[in-house]
């Protein structure tokens, strides 16, 4: 035990926690966009996959990274577009259309994985992303190792907190962006368009998910497959409850989901790893967070609008 304490406190696992975080904290702030609109989007598993894949195969063709992530933020806007068309400008179920945009995502994945690289042996690979340390900052012990000397994006899903927390406190865009997802008939009593602002949160969250799978494919594990997403896109909508729909909080579950997903990597190898089914260890970063979750939720507020469509003669 005293060996696993001290892994803990080690460079790789912290470093390891960070990275596990990362998607995470994008699908989560990205959800999170969407539904202080007003707007569910249960596409989010789905978007995030072909995420992963759309930016996998523009890395894998184009020989450039950034091409891929710029793809899977296309692709995460489009399926976001084609959900907030359904939701928002024709008034249909948030919970249907979110899981129909999944199922259309994951299959349309899997079609167009297969049609370019068929069924191959050894799945393709691309170069991943390379660590980018911050001078002076890299070289504080342990922790500037650990936090500072990590991918691009990494820095941009570490620093997007504290700008959407600014953005939905103290910008008009984020003021009205709280008023159609709290009651949209006085936010356009006032002037504001309940639609288009409705429309910007999803497609604007639909790029951050889109985002969140290219880094599981082009820097966490730098290949696609069919598993890459793993259950990460309802994480994060449990995640948003967990964070009371507030950035930081948000950011705060995914770091707490990152640990114990982190943890019990160590502990499959550690020496209880050897008497415990490692089956044991991966389901428990889920049940803590079902836990969580559960123990929190009681008290959390929901936007008054969410999962409520928008009709002006309706009052």
């Amino acid at each position: 035990m005293s060996g696993l304490l001290e892994q803990l406190f080690q460079v790789g696992f912290l470093a390891a926690l960070i990275r596990i975080a990362t998607p995470l904290m994008l699908a989560t702030l990205g959800e999170m966009l969407s539904e202080r609109a007003g707007v569910l989007n249960l596409g989010i598993e789905g978007i995030m996959l072909i995420g992963a894949m759309a930016g996998f195969c523009v890395a894998y063709f184009s020989g450039s990274l950034w091409l891929g992530v710029g793809a899977a933020v296309l692709a995460g806007m489009v399926l976001a577009a084609l959900h907030a068309l359904l939701t928002v400008s024709f008034g249909l179920s948030q919970h249907v259309s979110g899981i129909g945009v999944t199922l259309l995502s994951t299959g349309l994945a899997f079609f167009i994985y297969r049609l370019v690289f068929g069924q191959p042996s050894q799945p393709p690979s691309v170069p991943p992303f390379q660590t980018v340390p911050i001078p002076g900052l890299s070289a504080i012990p342990v922790i500037g190792t650990a936090v500072f000397n990590q991918y691009i994006l990494v820095y941009v899903a570490m620093l997007l907190v504290p700008v959407m927390a600014f953005i939905l406190t103290h910008t008009p865009w984020g003021l009205s962006v709280r008023m159609v997802g709290e009651n949209p008939h006085a936010a356009e009593s006032a002037g504001v368009s309940v639609a288009v602002k409705r429309w910007q949160a999803v497609v604007i969250g639909g790029g951050l998910m889109g985002a969140a799978g290219a880094f599981l494919s082009l820097a966490q594990f730098n290949a696609f497959t069919f598993g890459v997403i793993n259950g990460r896109g309802w994480v994060a909508i449990a995640l948003v409850v967990f964070g009371q729909w507030r950035p930081w909080r948000c950011a705060g579950g995914a770091l707490m989901f990152a640990f114990i997903d982190a943890l019990q990597l160590r502990l499959q190898a550690s020496n209880l790893g050897q008497h415990v089914p490692y089956e044991t260890f991966l389901i428990l970063p889920f049940l803590l967070t079902i836990v969580a979750m559960a123990s929190v939720s009681r008290n959390a507020i929901a936007p008054a609008a969410l999962l409520k469509p928008f009709r002006k003669e309706e009052r």
